[in-house]
């Protein structure tokens, strides 16, 4: 497969509230030929009998297979795909090794911020869309994730107005490539 026929993965990770969806979303506009997945609607596409995918191996699994097979199918059509989800390192590995003999480059990005300001950006959320307490849990898993820091992208002292400093920090550094998918970029 040549150079000009690598995709890219970009998996965008983080606690709730810390601006996944806004970069993501931004990310995709960017890019000439790419798929956009929220691991959010994916997840409550299945209607009855979900559980939480936090509470329920079985739940988490059907998620994380659904993200494959749709990325693998992006893939294949000669698209980048970028994923919007609360993804821990164990699943982005999982993904980049169920991936890995299509010559995909794998980017797992964890936007990253402070505790005071991802409260703040919460609770400048509307009302129905704050996270709460799920904000600080979800900060804390990260925190005691083991996750190598190289995968953080601190955007605490970061503005929407320098979102394309953003999208051209996860495009353009290799710190953020997984190590399975190394040998293609």
């Amino acid at each position: 497969m040549g150079q000009n026929n690598i995709r890219n993965v970009y998996i965008l990770s983080g606690p709730a509230g810390v601006g996944k969806s806004t970069t993501s979303k931004e990310l995709v506009k960017k890019l000439s030929n790419s798929a956009y997945l929220s691991g959010d609607y994916i997840s409550h596409m299945h209607i009855n009998g979900r559980e939480k995918p936090w509470e329920s191996e079985h739940e988490h699994s059907l998620i994380w297979n659904n993200i494959l097979h749709l990325t693998r199918n992006f893939i294949n059509h000669g698209c980048d795909v970028v994923i919007d989800y609360v993804t821990f390192p164990n699943d982005a590995r999982w993904l980049s090794e169920n991936i890995k003999e299509l010559n995909a480059v794998v980017k797992y990005v964890v936007l990253w911020v402070d505790q005071g300001t991802l409260l703040k950006r919460d609770n400048g959320r509307i009302e129905e869309h704050r996270m709460g307490k799920r904000c600080m849990i979800l900060f804390d898993e990260f925190t005691n994730s083991g996750l190598d820091h190289k995968h953080f992208l601190n955007t605490s002292e970061l503005t929407l107005k320098e979102n394309d400093y953003i999208i051209n920090k996860i495009v353009n550094d290799t710190k953020f490539c997984l190590e399975f998918n190394n040998s293609v970029h």
